[in-house]
């Protein structure tokens, strides 16, 4: 028997319940799971912002989770690239990445070299974009309470 080996990519960023359904729906696809966490650089480079956690603790938390068999740190945007070091079967992502031009180029580039694109559901409810705008919130209404004075302290 063959073992499949599957990727999931992802910020993995104010880690929360999406984070966690997507690693165990994986898990559930493959028999060993390789959680690739995006470094700083390259989440500046692909969405123009620094993560809230840093790489060596977000690669930390995803490192504990059961389903995980192993952590990539993923510094290079070229999946192929990914692949070519990691050697997968399945790459898994969140569908709010099918029926997209992304999603569509990185189905072809998988498809050449064997590799299976497999989309599972996007938690709507939460996501780390939500709970950023929330730290934002409550971050700007702390220091609208703190007298100016203090602010400069």
């Amino acid at each position: 028997m063959t073992t499949r080996v599957g990727y999931a990519a992802g910020a993995f960023d104010l880690f929360h319940v999406g984070h966690l359904n997507i690693l165990k729906h994986a898990k559930s696809r493959c028999d060993y799971l390789i959680a690739g966490v995006v470094s700083d650089e390259m989440l500046e480079l692909t969405k123009q912002r620094r993560p809230v956690v840093p790489l060596a603790e977000r690669m930390e938390i995803v490192r504990h989770i059961s389903f995980v068999d192993d952590v990539h740190a993923e510094v290079v945007p070229d999946k192929l690239e990914t692949w070519r070091k990691l050697g997968f079967d399945l790459f898994f992502k969140g569908d709010d990445w099918r029926d997209t031009e992304r999603g569509r180029h990185l189905e072809r580039e998988f498809a050449a070299v064997g590799v299976e694109v497999v989309y599972f559901p996007y938690t709507v409810h939460t996501s780390s974009t939500a709970l950023r705008r929330a730290l934002d919130l409550l971050t700007a209404e702390t220091s609208l309470a703190v007298p100016a004075r203090e602010q400069s302290e």
